[in-house]
Formats: structure tokens, C-alpha cells, sequence
């Protein structure tokens, strides 16, 4: 090998690192009591140096190390041991080999500076995007990988927390846009740190379990356009370039190599309070994009192997990602490296899951073929580290496959897109879906039971980043989307919304009220149906984007918490927060069944599940005008019977209660009626007599069976024969 020291590194007194071969395994920078380890693969490449530079911000480095394939070389790894260099320090890569673009694929090119695929962090101090595309050097505008010591952390016996997933209650959360404005008063706002600030804000609500948007490092940087004098940037983080590294802008010390303890912290912070960590993963496209992207690492390293690429042309990029490049998921390097990633994801930084964008990219044979048994979807199902590891799939691609109650595997979960879509329809008022919307309900057995799936299989939710938020899914018919500068081309069109009778915000007392009320039908059907629920941040305090139904670029006010709606919106986060936790109490486990309904009947006659109309036992199956639908989930083992009925016709209807034996209904939630009576405390239910309740238009009421003695009366009582 070869090193090289300029002047500048002589004139500091930095030393002259003693250099030995070093170890093919692990890969990345690993630092121990004496030196850094250092291992890349490059299947292709001719030349590899390693640049050491001795702070995020210098233009040169204070050292080149050109790698002998003679001695640093181990079939295709290239490594070497840098003695008595040590954490902190900052490095990257030059690579070179034969440039054959159009046959083989390979991008070699020495000019370009590039990241280490395992760097456990990465600095972007310098970074300037434009130097990164073509052929000229960027050397001076680069970005550097950091070398950092994972084994020095106290985790305070800190371990995932491996909750069941039929007790899950999902919490999807922008890390940034969290506490990124002013409103949150952070001390380190938009970061890990952020978060932990809001930690008794979650516990508050109830979630179990946070979901991060993209916290693998991303270039935050990029400038997509500007409108009226706004840059647009990559906000959501969809785009990443390093699986190993927390990203940069979400630490408040990123420049001292921080990245890892402070994602640390946040998951040690959160488990605390028994709340645990999903991360949003994006292995199906990075950000170096199609051929005409940068190259930030990938490309100059393996792009051959790392990518689809057309077969007739290997310059340019096969997309099913719709994001310029897909990732060869399964080729055995790729998968390597996925594997590895969550792993250490599981095991360095203790996350409790991980949903995977797009996951249906990672079933494509290296032909792009979608395959039956993926190797590498079988072999993070399979792996014994991610053995109690919360695994979700986005169960579909850019490029036409929808897996949606067929995703390989039998223990991941699915974002339940059918179930978004049925029940935005049933609440807007759609005739003639109760079918479809009882399958949801009953955790989907329609699409997973014959596939041999469980209802714990199903992720349900009625909004997430990507689309209304919950408030905006009852204030606006159509997308707002102008401020992104693409004139309103961008994000679907059929957003199954309904406005309450106004486009936009509003003053008119009686529309705000239908849409408060809307927004706890929502909730609470979310919250009543078999599966796993999940709630979009902001949502249960009304959060809106304006109409915006696509605010990847909007790193501002339209994307960003508003931290007054919690007071302002107080009965809204009520009504959330109850809902939780009556979906969470001990004795409404019939909320949170592991298995499909069986037509088991409990001591008091009572089936696990039986449907009706606003008559008992006639639900409307094939009634194309039906609006309404009611339903009675048995207790047992002493547990307490549960009977919603669902109003969502425009009209007050009367319903039929069933009579059970040695109990009366009580009544807990009715979101017709104003806070805090539309739902109550435990112990606060309210005694309905006689056998028929009536359902306001536009409402779900929610009754449990209490036993009460003879002479026992309840606090309240209210009767509707």
C-alpha cells in the first residue's frame, strides 16, 4: 500500500498512521483499542484509496492511503488497518476499474468521492449536489463518512421491548417536522432529541409504538425547485444514500460523530416508557437516482450489482421504484448488506421493527421477475436476530405488483391499502359497501385467512404521510397540492374525501362541527377493528396541510406539528387518547384478537361476532342503498360484551339492542354528542334501557354490557324505548 501526507498534515504535526493489511470482515470502519479497521466490496474495481481527512469541513485530506491489491485485497474486499487512528475521524473513498457503461454497467470514476456503504454516520458540511453528477472532480464538496465507536454506550439494561402485535397501536412520526417549529419550544428542535422532549405527550395518547419516516441519511440538502421564493427540498427523506447511518440533520452533533449515540438515547428514552421503534426503511431505490443522478457511493462501487439496470443498455436504470433506479434486492451482496442493516438495526441500536417502503421490490428476481420464495424476504423473515423483530410491507411497487393479502412470508404485516379505502368510502357516505367494510372490521379475513395469515397480519389506517391528513380528508374534495410547484399534477386525484359541504377552512359553526365529528368516526372505527391500528402524527389534534395530499417537499409550516392545536383542538386529542386506551383495557381484548372470528358463543349466548342492520341479525349484505352497520362482540372469561353501531346515512335511524342476560348496556362513546360526553372515563359509562337506541346521523355509538345488581343504580341513566 501507499501513503500519501501533504504539507498541511506535516505543518499540524497529525501522524503518519502506521498501516497494516487488515481484515476483509466486518465491513465499514470499525475502531478498536489500537486503530480502525477498514473493508469495502468492489467486485470490478482496479484501485481503491481510502482518504482521511481530519475534520468535517477540510477541503483536502490529511492523508491518501492507496490500497496493494497485493496485500489489501481479499478476492473482492478491499481492507486495511490504520493504526492508532481513532473514532472521530472522518474518511471516504476514491474508486477506479474499467469503464465498459453500455455491457457491463460499471461507473467507475476516480474523480468522485465516495461513502462508505456501512459508515455508521456521515457529514455533509461541504456538500454540493451539482459536483457530485458527471465526470469532474468533487473532492472539496464531498461528503465524509465518520468513524465512530458503537461499543462505547451504557444501555442501562435496556433490550427491545418484543410487545405483542395484537396490543400494538402505531404512532407514524416525521422526526423533523415533529418539533421543527417554533410552536414545540424545543431545545434542539426537528432531532432525536426533540422527540424525547414530546415523549410524555405519546405516553399521554396511549401509542405503543412509534414509526419513523426515513432516519437513514438522506440529503436533506437537495434542492428540488423553488416556488415564490421557497426552496423545496426532500423533506420526507424517501431517498436515502447510507442504511448503516442515522441521518445527519435529525442530530444536534452530527459534526462530533454523534449520529449513533443520539438515536440511542431517543430509543433507550422511549423504551423507558414502553413505547417502541419502527423504522421506515427504503431499501427498494436510493437517491443516486437514474443515470443522469450523482454519485454519492453505490454507483461508484458496485453499480453492476447494486441496481436493476436495462439489459439491452446497462447505462440507464430499470424503475420500479418510480424514483429513477430500483436496488437488486436479491442479488447475494445486496441482500448481504439488507440483512446486515437490519440486524445491526436490531441488535446495536435495539428497534423494535421496521416497515419497508415499496417492499414488493424486494420479491424481484435480479431479471426484475417477481419471485415465489425471495431469498432475501425468507431470510430476514427467518433470521433469528429478527426472530421477535416487528417486520411491515408496503405490499406493492411503482412497477404494477400489488401484493396485498399475498405478500411472501407469513409473519409480516401489511399497510392494509383496502382497508383505507373502505372505510374512507363508508364514513363519506358511499351506499351499498357494508360487505367490504365488515371484512375490514373483522381484520380483513377476505384477503389473509387462505393464505394462511392472521388479522395481526393486517397494519390498518385511514391516513398516513402520503395522502389528507385526517382532518384534511373531511374538509377538502380535491388536492391542493400548487405550493409544490408541479400545478397540481402531483399526488393522486381520488382521494375517497368528503368536504362536509365546504372546500377549505371555514367558519361556519355547523360544517366544523359535521367534520369534528367525522374525525371521531374515523377514530373510532379505526380503533374498533381487528388488526393493528395505526395513527398519522397530528391527526388526533386536527393537523392540516392545506389540501396538500403530497408534502414530500414541504419542509415547513404545511408539513410541520403545529404544537397550539393540542390546546386548540383538546376534545379532539380526548377523544383519540380514550380511544386508545379503551382499545388497550384488559377486559376489551375482543379488540385484539390473534385469530380470526370462529362463531365461538360465550356463557351468555353471545357469538364472538354477530352482525346486524338497524335490525338485529340483518345487516344489508346485499342492500345497495345500506349506509349503516352494527355489530356485537362476545366477552369472555368474565370480560365485558362490545356493541357499536355505525350510522352513516343523514338521517337519525333507531337500532335494535340486543338483550343479554344478567347484564345492561352502558354507553361509552356516541360521537354525536359534544365532549366529554361523546366518549367517557372507565367508570363513567352511562346505563342505556330498552331495546332500542337512537343512532344521530353521522355517528358511531359504542356500548358495553355491565353486570348490575338489583339494587344497584348507575350514576347516569338514559332510556330509549
Amino acid at each position: 500500500m501507499t501513503l500519501t501526507r501533504d504539507r498541511y498534515q506535516v505543518e499540524l504535526g497529525i501522524p503518519d498512521y502506521q498501516l497494516e493489511s487488515g481484515c476483509s470482515h466486518p465491513f465499514g470502519a470499525v475502531p478498536d483499542k489500537d486503530g480502525v479497521n477498514f473493508s469495502i466490496f468492489s467486485e470490478h474495481a482496479t484501485s481503491v484509496e481510502l482518504l482521511l481527512f481530519d475534520r468535517d469541513d477540510s477541503p483536502q485530506p490529511t492523508q491518501i492511503i492507496q490500497l496493494n491489491p497485493k496485500f489489501n485485497k481479499t478476492f473482492h474486499f478491499w481492507h486495511v488497518y490504520v493504526k492508532g487512528l481513532k473514532a472521530g475521524a472522518h474518511y471516504a473513498y476514491r474508486v477506479d476499474g474499467n469503464p465498459d457503461l453500455h455491457h457491463s454497467g460499471h461507473r467507475f470514476n476516480k474523480n468522485k468521492v465516495l461513502l462508505d456503504p456501512y459508515a455508521r454516520g456521515n457529514t455533509n458540511t461541504l456538500w454540493q449536489r451539482n459536483n457530485a453528477l458527471g465526470t469532474k472532480d468533487n473532492l472539496t464538496t464531498s461528503m465524509r463518512s465518520v468513524v465512530i465507536d458503537i461499543s462505547d454506550y451504557d444501555w442501562e439494561g435496556d433490550r427491545p421491548l418484543n410487545r405483542p402485535m395484537s396490543d400494538t397501536v402505531i404512532y407514524e412520526v416525521h422526526v423533523g417536522g415533529f418539533t421543527r417549529s417554533s410552536s414545540s419550544i424545543s431545545k434542539h428542535p426537528g432531532t432525536f432529541h426533540g422527540i424525547i422532549e414530546k415523549i410524555p405527550y405519546l405516553k399521554e395518547l396511549g401509542i405503543t409504538a412509534v414509526e419513523l419516516l426515513p432516519i437513514f441519511d438522506f440529503d436533506e440538502k437537495n434542492l428540488l425547485r423553488e416556488v415564490n421564493g421557497k426552496p423545496l427540498k426532500d423533506y420526507w427523506g424517501y431517498n436515502p444514500h447510507s442504511y448503516f447511518a442515522p441521518e445527519a440533520s435529525y442530530c444536534a452533533f452530527p459534526d462530533v460523530g454523534n449520529h449513533i449515540r443520539e438515536f440511542r438515547d431517543l430509543v433507550k428514552a422511549l423504551h423507558k416508557e414502553g413505547i417502541e421503534v419502527i423504522l421506515d426503511v427504503v431499501f427498494n431505490h436510493t437517491d443516486e437516482g437514474n443515470h443522469e443522478g450523482p454519485t454519492i457511493s453505490f454507483k461508484g462501487l458496485f453499480n453492476s450489482i447494486f441496481y436493476h439496470l436495462v439489459h439491452w443498455d446497462k447505462q440507464y436504470y430499470m424503475d420500479y421504484s418510480g424514483c429513477g433506479n430500483t436496488v437488486n434486492c436479491n442479488h447475494p451482496i445486496v441482500e448481504k448488506l439488507i440483512v446486515d442493516c437490519l440486524e445491526f438495526w436490531v441488535k446495536e441500536m435495539h428497534v423494535d421493527g421496521f416497515r419497508f417502503d415499496e417492499a414488493s421490490i424486494l420479491s424481484r428476481s435480479q431479471d426484475g421477475i417477481p419471485m415465489i420464495h425471495p431469498p432475501v424476504i425468507w431470510h430476514i423473515e427467518t433470521s433469528e436476530t429478527l426472530a421477535d423483530t416487528k417486520i411491515i410491507a408496503e405490499a406493492w411497487d411503482a412497477g404494477g405488483l400489488y401484493q396485498i393479502g399475498d405478500f411472501p412470508g407469513y409473519r409480516w404485516a401489511e399497510w392494509n391499502g383496502r382497508f383505507r379505502d373502505d372505510i374512507r368510502r363508508f364514513v363519506k357516505g358511499d351506499p351499498g359497501i357494508v360487505g367490504a367494510v365488515a371484512w375490514r372490521l373483522a381484520g380483513s379475513a377476505d384477503l389473509y385467512q387462505s393464505s394462511r395469515h392472521l388479522p395481526i397480519n393486517s397494519i390498518n389506517f385511514i391516513s398516513c404521510h402520503d395522502g389528507f391528513t385526517l382532518n384534511d380528508l373531511v374538509s377538502y374534495n380535491h388536492k391542493h397540492n400548487e405550493a409544490n410547484g408541479e400545478n397540481n399534477q402531483d399526488g393522486i386525484n381520488d382521494n375517497l374525501s368528503w368536504n362536509c359541504g365546504y372546500e377549505g377552512e371555514t367558519d361556519n359553526p355547523q360544517v366544523d362541527a359535521l367534520r369534528r365529528r367525522q374525525i371521531k368516526n374515523f377514530a373510532a372505527i379505526l380503533l374498533l377493528s381487528q388488526g393493528v391500528p395505526m395513527i398519522v402524527a397530528g391527526d388526533e389534534v386536527r393537523r392540516t396541510q392545506k389540501g396538500n395530499n403530497n408534502a414530500y417537499c414541504q419542509d415547513n409550516e404545511i408539513s410541520w406539528f403545529d404544537w397550539n392545536l393540542v390546546q386548540k383542538n383538546a376534545d379532539i386529542f380526548r377523544f383519540f387518547k380514550l380511544m386508545v386506551n379503551f382499545r388497550k383495557c384488559y377486559c376489551h381484548s375482543a379488540l385484539r384478537r390473534s385469530n380470526f372470528f370462529t362463531g365461538e358463543v360465550n356463557e351468555r349466548g353471545l357469538a364472538d361476532i354477530a352482525w346486524h342492520g338497524c335490525k338485529l341479525f340483518k345487516p344489508g349484505w346485499h342492500d345497495s342503498h345500506a349506509r349503516v352497520l352494527a355489530f356485537t362482540l362476545g366477552g369472555f372469561e368474565g370480560e365485558a360484551d362490545i356493541h357499536v353501531m355505525l350510522n352513516m346515512y343523514w338521517e337519525d335511524l333507531d337500532f335494535e339492542i340486543p338483550a343479554i342476560k344478567g347484564r345492561k348496556w352502558c354507553r361509552v362513546v356516541d360521537t354525536a354528542l359534544s365532549s366529554p360526553m361523546d366518549i367517557v372515563e372507565p367508570g363513567e359509562e352511562t346505563l342505556v334501557s330498552g331495546n332500542i337506541y337512537a343512532v344521530k346521523e353521522r355517528s358511531v355509538v359504542v356500548l358495553i354490557s355491565k353486570w348490575f345488581s338489583i339494587n344497584e343504580f348507575p350514576i347516569r341513566s338514559e332510556f330509549n324505548e
